[in-house]
């Protein structure tokens, strides 16, 4: 991973490869006009106070997102100046949005892919940009190439390797603030990275029983109490659900449940995570063009086994149990087929109507595993409903729960952290379509909003009198487009951040 390093050393003399400055949109007086952001003053007076006028020169419009290379002024010991658009400049006395530094340090890092160190001049008004910036550095040089022949260096990307070292300048490393905003952002977009890689391997290598070692590594090595229940306890247990999607195929499913405990706890969430490692449709198989992507329908399971890695890792007062659904789903002999039955852990029985809507299947198993510990709170989370992807695009996650103020809540730390959601409703007419003749419920029910019907279908599974909120992330999940911000190309880690920022709320007492 790309190493981070706090610097007070003048720009000048730096000795690096790049040196990246923020520039802006103007507000006043000249709304048009392009501003140098703070942090790069010595940068601009390399260039005798006119940056921002060679830039508009050279095109730039401060656009966020937009990157401008040129030559560093005569006198600095760094050949490149890259100037970052940050967006509209804020308005008096007030800072950068830490969005827009996460996401400018993103770019910035990903076209600097090759260099050995980049040297970020960038807006730190306090810690929060300090770990803003370094949170979308570290994302934005995420690279996956462990199936790529690169020759004789197995980590480049494309030919080069990723950005080897930042440096901040302005952030103080004696900071006590500055230094444990560094210290979260390293550890978060390290698990979230550990997430990205996990939903890039492809499904031959990412196999229940893979994914379940994976975890048990991690746990061991953090203190984490692993459980890991097998095809036969699954059998022995009852999880009707997890062994009927797994059943059509030779890798057979699992149930792993991750333990993070702390010894000052008061409040117990309970994660829960789809863990589909490939989704073929099963007996309803997919369409061509739909199955090329589907390695990532395990990114709720990565998602929840990174939070709860990262939320050990920070020491956070609160007790998080991680329960990831592993299976994989095929057609075969042993398949479940449309029209079986089948009895799930709960006791409640389910009529298949579409094998397709098989993580509904998987989650319900857990969740009801999740409910019997009795947590203050259950939020599970899922590339659930294609429904979702058409109402809220690829970006967006959908959030419902069984609580208005819980659901308040997650959508808050979601935005907070950076990652766009919007609150969904669970309209109770639409639970009807459901009922089944043979069962007492069945996997499909309208087709119109099936986004909030599979929403329904989980309520059915949370233990009484537990708040619980359901993230349907299908749109972010995988970037099938190009990369942005710091965003790559593929498996995007959605929800980790989320996830992580609730058990912070809730270890200090700020959530419910």
């Amino acid at each position: 991973m790309t190493a981070l390093t706090l610097s007070t050393a003048a720009a000048p003399g730096l000795r690096a490869d790049a040196i990246v400055v923020g520039v802006a949109k103007g507000t006043a007086p000249k709304s048009a006009s392009l501003v140098v952001a703070p942090g790069a003053e010595a940068v601009d007076k390399g260039y005798d106070g006119r940056l921002a006028a060679v830039l508009e020169t050279l095109g730039a419009s401060g656009a966020e997102g937009e990157v401008t290379k040129l030559p560093a002024p005569a006198g600095f010991k760094t050949p490149l100046v890259v100037a970052v658009g940050l967006g509209a400049e804020p308005e008096k006395d007030s800072s950068y949005d830490t969005e827009a530094l996460r996401r400018a340090a993103g770019v910035a890092a990903r076209g600097l892919a090759g260099s050995k160190k980049a040297a970020f001049a960038l807006p730190l008004a306090d810690a929060a940009a300090v770990g803003a910036v370094a949170e979308g550095a570290l994302l934005g040089a995420y690279s996956f190439d462990t199936y790529k022949d690169n020759g004789k260096d197995p980590k480049a990307k494309n030919g080069k390797a990723p950005l080897a070292e930042v440096a901040l300048l302005g952030a103080k490393p004696r900071d006590k603030e500055h230094k444990a905003a560094v210290v979260h952002a390293t550890t978060v977009t390290e698990e979230l990275n550990r997430a990205r890689d996990l939903i890039n391997t492809p499904p031959n290598d990412l196999t229940p029983e893979a994914f379940a070692a994976i975890a048990q590594a991690a746990a061991k090595e953090h203190g984490i109490k692993v459980q890991v229940l097998d095809e036969k306890a699954l059998v022995k247990g009852g999880y009707g659900g997890i062994l009927g999607v797994g059943g059509g195929s030779a890798a057979t499913p699992r149930l792993v449940k991750l333990s993070y405990t702390h010894s000052k706890a008061k409040k117990h969430l309970a994660y829960v995570g789809k863990g589909i490692t490939y989704d073929s449709g099963g007996i309803s198989l997919k369409p061509a063009g739909h199955n090329e992507t589907m390695k990532c329908d395990m990114s709720g399971a990565a998602a929840v086994f990174a939070a709860v890695v990262a939320a050990a890792r920070l020491g956070l007062e609160v007790n998080v149990t991680g329960w990831l659904a592993l299976a994989e789903n095929m057609p075969s002999g042993s398949a479940v087929r449309p029209g079986d039955v089948l009895r799930m852990f709960s006791g409640k029985t389910v009529e298949v109507l579409n094998t397709d809507a098989e993580g509904r299947l998987v989650l319900a198993d857990a969740l009801w595993a999740a409910s019997a510990e009795k947590p203050d709170a259950i939020v599970d989370v899922a590339t659930l409903t294609g429904a979702m992807v058409l109402a809220l695009g690829s970006r967006t996650f959908g959030i419902m729960a069984n609580d208005d103020a819980f659901r308040s809540a997650v959508h808050e730390a979601a935005e907070e952290v950076g990652e766009p959601a919007w609150p969904m409703p669970l309209p109770e007419h639409l639970r009807k379509g459901m009922d089944s003749p043979t069962a007492d419920i069945a996997n499909m029910g309208e087709r119109m909003g099936g986004g909030l019907v599979a929403g329904l279908f989980l309520r059915e599974f949370v233990g009484e009198g537990i708040t619980w909120a359901h993230l349907d992330i299908a749109g972010p999940a995988f970037n099938e487009g190009g990369p942005f911000g710091y965003t790559p190309k593929g498996g995007t880690g959605s929800a980790v951040r989320t996830l992580v920022r609730l058990a912070e709320l809730t270890s200090a007492g700020d959530l419910g």
